[in-house]
């Protein structure tokens, strides 16, 4: 019985030896850096034109070896709360005074990692074909939001309706319109409801891509619009402290690629324009 309990004992030992080293073999490599390499991201972007130029960056990314998930909102505001609660790694929407003043107002440590591409904004109206033509006291739509409000009324100066307070630049609002001598009635709305508004308004700024979303095209059916040396880039922004993720600087070069650049001036014929 001694020795077969001593047989039994050995055996265990054994076996316990060889398990023990077959899973330091089996076991891979720590990266050295820690941590291994991120080969998937998800994206928030508004609906329309940058939903459709991220769709095209994600089969380019993924010939790199990077999985990209789209996620689209359809506001100005939930794609930079969920990227600031970590719920998103980068987002694709916004220009850099819209950024600049969200991180202002929410206290949040948001970032650019790369330009992408210039939306000019427009005016657009179903009653109108000319500036000229809208009457005197019309009610005019212009979006809520500070920075697109600021833009909008820009705008609307550069189009000889009305003239703001100088120096006011990305701060302005209504109140600083000291000329407006067609007394033009400004109402604000969330600037994805402005192209479905239409119908009430005069005339009403809009986004590029609300516009494209309607069916508008900007080149075509705006009767006024920015030109193409408008300081209004958009930009891929990510949280600070993983702005040097090397899985996001892949997502940057897929976008910034010649594959992404032929795709967006085929496909949007020079309503959206490469700005890199």
């Amino acid at each position: 019985m001694k020795k077969t309990g001593l047989l039994l004992t050995s055996l265990l030992l054994a076996a316990s030896l060889l398990t023990a080293c077959g899973s330091k073999q089996e076991a891979a490599p720590a990266p050295a850096n820690g941590a291994a390499e991120q080969t998937s991201v998800k994206v928030g972007v508004t609906g329309g034109p940058h939903e459709e130029i991220m769709n095209k960056v994600k089969e380019v990314a993924k010939t790199k070896g990077l999985d990209v998930e789209v996620v689209v909102f359809n506001d100005y505001v939930q794609p930079n709360q969920a990227l600031d609660k970590g719920n998103l790694d980068i987002n694709s929407f916004q220009t850099i005074p819209f950024l600049d003043k969200f991180n202002q107002d929410h206290k949040t440590k948001l970032t650019i990692i790369g330009k992408t591409v210039t939306y000019p904004m427009g005016l657009y109206s179903t009653k109108h074909k000319k500036v000229e033509d809208i009457p005197d006291g019309g009610v005019v739509g212009i979006q809520n939001d500070p920075t697109n409000r600021a833009r909008a009324l820009q705008l609307y100066q550069a189009a000889g309706l009305i003239k703001l307070n100088d120096g006011v630049g990305d701060n302005a609002t209504p109140l600083d319109i000291v000329e407006n001598p067609k007394n033009l009635k400004f109402k604000e709305l969330e600037a994805a409801f402005l192209a479905r508004s239409l119908n009430n308004v005069e005339v009403a700024s809009i986004n590029t891509n609300f516009a494209m979303e309607a069916g508008y095209s900007p080149k075509k059916d705006a009767i006024f619009a920015e030109t193409s040396d408008s300081p209004y880039v958009n930009v891929l922004v990510a949280d600070d402290k993983n702005k040097d993720n090397p899985a996001f600087q892949k997502l940057v070069d897929s976008y910034r690629s010649e594959e992404v650049k032929k795709f967006i001036e085929e496909r949007f014929e020079g309503s959206v324009l490469p700005s890199w």
